[in-house]
């Protein structure tokens, strides 16, 4: 016996009552249980649809779908920091190299010359660079989310969840800078916090500018109904 297509729409609904969001997880799940009732009905043709569903999601266990839901996050999180990491590593290469040690070079003559108040102004204006882009992100991922109706788990990666990362780390900073730094910048202070600057502009422009402009070429390739509205 095979599901029709209304009972594959109610396992979509039924996906969505258990706090499955984004759609290609859906359809993941939608998969798994379509082909585990029918093999359930091939054991016992006289249960209902909600009856064979109903065994079908036990299997799941007592966390239901987050269990799957959060190793499939987890994996699409490892294939962003990935694809983020090769763009990095372009910065360390030519020709891109040159811009990085000039950062390099720039933050270290700041700090060796105006210390904590280089430092704090570098800061906040990479976080606040950040936060707004980001910003502008994620009003237009909403408005092609309301368009198309669907969410898709990389694409809040790539757009939402890992900036946050940054966040946290300007706020790190914020408070090495305040506890650890020296009164005034010796040769080596100013090496290590020029260092940890260039590594945070390197991260937060690779990840407000360069991955969303390759953002719909990262999610076609990973899900091939994609299209950005």
């Amino acid at each position: 016996m095979k599901l029709t297509s209304e009972q594959i729409q109610e396992l979509y609904k039924f996906t969505r009552q258990h706090y499955v969001e984004h759609y290609d997880m859906q359809t993941e799940l939608v998969d798994h249980l379509a082909n585990d009732i029918e093999q359930i009905w091939q054991e016992k043709p006289s249960l209902s649809f909600e009856e064979a569903r109903t065994i079908s999601f036990k299997k799941f266990g007592v966390f239901g779908f987050m269990d799957v839901y959060g190793a499939r996050q987890g994996a699409l999180s490892k294939k962003y920091m990935k694809i983020l990491w090769l763009h990095a590593k372009e910065w360390f290469r030519l020709p891109k190299i040159i811009a990085t040690i000039t950062f390099f070079y720039f933050f270290y003559r700041g700090l060796i010359q105006y210390g904590d108040t280089f430092a704090l102004s570098v800061l906040a204006v990479v976080v606040v660079f950040g936060l707004v882009k980001h910003i502008l992100l994620l009003k237009k991922v909403k408005k092609r989310q309301k368009l198309s109706g669907k969410k898709w788990l990389l694409e809040d990666i790539i757009f939402r969840g890992l900036f946050l990362g940054g966040g946290m780390l300007g706020v790190n900073l914020f408070n090495i800078i305040n506890i650890a730094s020296p009164d005034v910048y010796n040769v080596y202070w100013a090496i290590f916090y020029a260092a940890i600057f260039t590594i945070m502009v390197v991260y937060v422009y690779i990840s407000v500018v360069v991955l969303p402009k390759k953002a719909e070429e990262l999610l076609i390739e990973t899900y091939p109904e994609y299209k950005i509205v």
